[in-house]
């Protein structure tokens, strides 16, 4: 996936300045595709560049000006290309994993303290998922449309299930460590 795909998908449903775009990606998909606000600038003048977006400049009293932008025709067309497009898969890379494969340096106790650390991470990645909301009044500022919220929704979903998976693996783990199971040297 790419960042101007994740941006032109929130254009289309509005048009929206980079401070908006920033508060969305941090309400909704930040848990699988985090971007601070240096990257969504410099997206969307690439998406600009492309002429795939366009920018309007809103005149404010109060404050500096904004800038808005919005999906061209040619940045509607290439989102749906992308959509039905058949993408190859993410390598997967986990520096977690990698302590994992080589704890056989590290006594039993450090093992565990390393899973019980991992674990405490997990859970608390979970209740950050559980404070999500999943109401679609809370996203009234970017959807009204139940369908879209719908998908969103399946994204959290997707997230708590392979989450609490590696939480239970972890678990496992942990108990198989106390157990004695692990063979020693």
């Amino acid at each position: 996936m790419s960042l101007e795909h994740a941006i032109l998908g929130f254009l289309s449903s509005q048009p929206l300045s980079g401070y908006d775009l920033k508060k969305i990606f941090d309400t909704s998909v930040s848990h699988f595709w985090p971007a601070d606000q240096s990257q969504i600038y410099r997206t969307l003048g690439r998406l600009v560049d492309n002429g795939w977006a366009e920018m309007e400049v809103v005149n404010q009293s109060d404050r500096p000006d904004r800038k808005v932008y919005g999906p061209t025709p040619a940045g509607r067309t290439e989102l749906l290309r992308w959509l039905e497009a058949e993408l190859p898969l993410a390598p997967t890379r986990s520096p977690e994993m990698i302590q994992v494969f080589f704890a056989s340096r590290l006594a039993d106790d450090q093992v565990l303290a390393m899973f019980e650390r991992v674990a405490a991470q997990m859970r608390s990645g979970l209740a950050a998922y559980d404070a999500i909301p999943q109401d679609i009044t809370a996203y009234e500022n970017y959807t009204h449309s139940p369908r879209e919220f719908y998908f969103w929704m399946l994204t959290l979903e997707i997230g708590k299930m392979q989450l609490r998976a590696n939480l239970d693996w972890i678990e496992n783990m942990i108990q198989r460590i106390r157990d004695g199971e692990v063979p020693q040297s």
